[in-house]
């Protein structure tokens, strides 16, 4: 019998809804710079603490009254005060660090933010910070309190200041620290640049007393004539429950939801709404109105489901033509963060000819997935569970679960994200596979609408070449491959002639293969770091694919260069990572327009 389950746009329930049910949620501000919110972004003050004197006294203690977050002024000339924010250095927020400033290209460790800021405040509002990511811990203080910590250096969060803001003029001092520690996810070893710092945007959300918290907007399972639409309402009078208007003028729909007294609710509306699909992404207008409150967003509605060893886009077999992509801007040094990075990246890969984009290997800015919805680009979205990460710690454990219910809260309402990804190129054992597996059932309690995978360089060899038997692949819906033949193993015309097998009825994805070139550098097809030898793995590994007869669709690493300090290769790498096909510049290789042709291809013969 052929395994088939349809999934919808996102059953993600509310944080507050699933709560109680699965033991875990997170405080968080649905699509949060969509609402009424102060920005934070701009120049920041930053204090270089390599030895954290900011926090630690000389015996190694958490200062309480003397630490850099006190934000400390002289007040006579006897003082002894050895920081000032408002003489020290300026850094620009959103940003990383290291490649802002030359000294800290390197640098690991904490650095200390501060901002000053205005604030009317209002008796009958709610304030609350939000952060798009610090890499990788963040302690946040308003006025000299501590308000909250985060530990994760690629998902969101958000901390209620009402009580610590006051009327007139604020202070807020972050203490970002990215070192590397061995119980971290990701763990100490990585292939990207450890950019720190506050990375992403930063706001203070301006809320009405009690306010929508949470919502999701979704097709109802397989139906494609009903949307369900859910709330979770946060604040000062949850329990007085009251009622939030949803409207789809496009579809006719303003209903009325009516909300218990634990402020939660939703409704099912009768509706005719045209799928979305790469070729035509519908969004729709939705807001809903609570308590003087009017939020905004744009929403598609797709199914998404597996046959067999076919995915089904609205029912139909789907071929993902499609690029990973790293989180970095294609038009200054660093992170990408805004909307022209994202519409260059993604306007990159709709050229390359890909209906599909791999967001690897942690999840990517709120931006890059609103534009995805936008451009009609598919998405595979990942939590940094990478290489060896110590899955015998409960508490790395915890660390993992935290960053995907961060990762699926945030993007729930996001048609393009199909895919969520457990973790990339992990060793195969047993307690390997008791985390992820658990990871993969926690997201299904989280959101049974969309698929579950995991890139996986696990293959058996066969007589004739590569068989999948990893056991991880049982917890998965589809398949994700990593196969570097022609670069770590084998020549390049080695690998047209191998065959794969897989033991499992289910879709693959080849979610990595390439080469490295230096962009410009020429020679025969034989020779490494030339755009002919990286070419001609391409051709060779393109072979390969057509004969695998349960792939429906691939994701080459990758899209263009990126920083990565495994990568020191003088006049060659230089810290860059050369498998993109693109230059850091954006400039085309050889190997591009053998994928566009591929691509070319796959796509006239699916029409």
């Amino acid at each position: 019998m052929s395994f088939k389950r349809f999934l919808s746009t996102a059953s993600l329930v509310c944080t507050a809804l699933f709560a109680s049910a699965n033991g875990f949620a997170i405080d968080y501000v649905q699509n949060a710079l969509a609402r009424e919110n102060i920005s934070l972004n701009g120049q920041w003050n930053r204090i270089i603490d390599p030895y954290e004197n900011g926090y630690y006294n000389h015996r190694y203690q958490p200062h309480t009254t003397e630490g850099y977050f006190k934000n400390a002024q002289m007040k006579t000339p006897s003082d002894l005060i050895e920081y000032n924010f408002a003489t020290a250095d300026k850094i620009q927020v959103p940003g990383d660090w290291n490649t802002q400033e030359e000294q800290l290209f390197l640098y690991e460790g904490t650095v200390w933010y501060q901002k000053d800021f205005a604030l009317t405040k209002q008796a009958d509002k709610r304030y609350i910070v939000h952060f798009g990511a610090v890499n990788y811990q963040a302690m946040v203080y308003i006025n000299g309190v501590k308000v909250g910590s985060h530990e994760g250096g690629f998902t969101s969060f958000q901390f209620d200041i009402t009580d610590y803001v006051k009327q007139g003029e604020n202070s807020i001092v972050v203490k970002a620290d990215n070192r590397r520690e061995r119980n971290q996810i990701p763990t100490v070893n990585t292939d990207w640049w450890n950019y720190g710092g506050i990375t992403r945007s930063v706001a203070i959300l301006e809320l009405p007393a009690t306010y929508v918290e949470d919502y999701t907007v979704q097709l109802s399972g397989s139906d494609t004539t009903a949307i369900v639409a859910k709330v979770a309402l946060a604040g000062s009078n949850v329990k007085q429950g009251g009622s939030v208007k949803v409207s789809i003028p496009e579809l006719n729909i303003q209903e009325v939801i009516t909300l218990n007294k634990k402020g939660e609710g939703q409704i099912t509306a009768k509706a005719n709404p045209q799928l979305w699909t790469p070729e035509a992404p519908k969004l729709y207008d939705v807001t809903i109105a609570f308590n003087g409150e009017l939020i905004r967003d744009r929403i598609g509605f797709r199914t998404i489901a597996v046959d067999g060893e076919d995915i089904l886009l609205n029912g139909k077999s789907v071929f993902l033509r499609g690029i990973s992509i790293h989180e970095e801007s294609p038009l200054h040094d660093g992170r990408a963060w805004n909307e022209d990075d994202a519409r260059t990246l993604l306007r990159w890969a709709k050229e390359l000819g890909c209906n599909f984009v791999r967001l690897a290997h942690y999840p990517h800015n709120e931006t890059m997935v609103k534009m995805a919805d936008e451009m009609g680009l598919l998405v595979w979205s990942e939590i940094p569970v990478y290489w060896t990460v110590m899955f015998e710690d409960k508490a790395v454990y915890a660390k993992a679960e935290k960053q995907l219910t961060e990762m699926i809260t945030r993007d729930k309402n996001r048609a393009s994200i199909i895919l969520w990804s457990m973790a990339n190129e992990t060793p195969s054992h047993k307690a390997r596979l008791t985390f992820i597996t658990k990871l993969a059932k926690k997201a299904r309690s989280l959101d049974d609408t969309r698929l579950i995978t995991a890139a996986m360089d696990t293959q058996g060899n066969t007589a004739n070449g590569k068989i999948i038997d990893d056991p991880l692949v049982a917890a998965m819906d589809v398949i994700g491959v990593n196969s570097y033949c022609g670069w770590y193993g084998g020549t390049p015309e080695s690998c047209g002639n191998i065959l794969w097998e897989s033991k499992y009825n289910k879709p693959v994805i080849v979610s990595e293969f390439g080469a490295g070139a230096l962009q410009g550098l020429h020679g025969d097809k034989d020779e490494r770091w030339t755009e002919e030898y990286q070419a001609s793995v391409y051709e060779h590994n393109i072979a390969m694919l057509e004969k695998m007869t349960a792939l429906r669709g691939a994701t080459p690493w990758i899209l263009k260069d990126f920083r990565s300090p495994r990568r020191p290769l003088p006049d060659i790498q230089d810290f860059w990572n050369r498998k993109g096909l693109l230059s850091e510049q954006g400039i085309r290789k050889k190997a591009w327009y053998l994928l566009n042709a591929y691509y070319s291809k796959k796509e006239e013969s699916s029409n």
